[in-house]
């Protein structure tokens, strides 16, 4: 499609956004990974990063306000209206976009430990 990294990786956290206010975490990988991994790998980004990506996009998505999957779940247990806890969850879904910025700024906070791992 002739996009830079970062615009691939801008789509498909999008992409994962929208999935994650109609299907739990482990059918989003699931249905997407066989389509994404590639393009990630065409694209010259590390498929370790990617799998680290692929987490917190998918945890983040799933708190998406106002329509998130474990929105509905915190609502059932907690029995508060989906607008308190659509408040309650917006700081930690900024945190966590705001670590998927850092890890995509600097690869390196996510492939330091697994590179240890591999050059020993």
């Amino acid at each position: 499609m002739g996009m830079s990294p970062y615009m691939l990786i801008v789509v498909l956290t999008l992409i994962y956004i929208v999935l994650g206010c109609f299907l739990e975490g482990t059918s989003m990988i699931v249905l997407t990974s066989s389509v994404a991994l590639p393009m990630i790998q065409s694209a010259g980004l590390d498929p370790i990063w990617f799998g680290i990506y692929l987490v917190l996009v998918v945890e983040m998505s799933q708190i998406t306000p106002p329509v998130g999957f474990n929105l509905f779940v915190l609502q059932s247990m907690s029995g508060r209206d989906i607008l308190t806890i659509t408040k309650a969850s917006l700081p930690f879904f900024f945190l966590m976009l705001f670590g998927l910025v850092l890890i995509t700024v600097w690869p390196e906070i996510a492939t330091f430990l697994p590179g240890m791992m591999i050059n020993r």
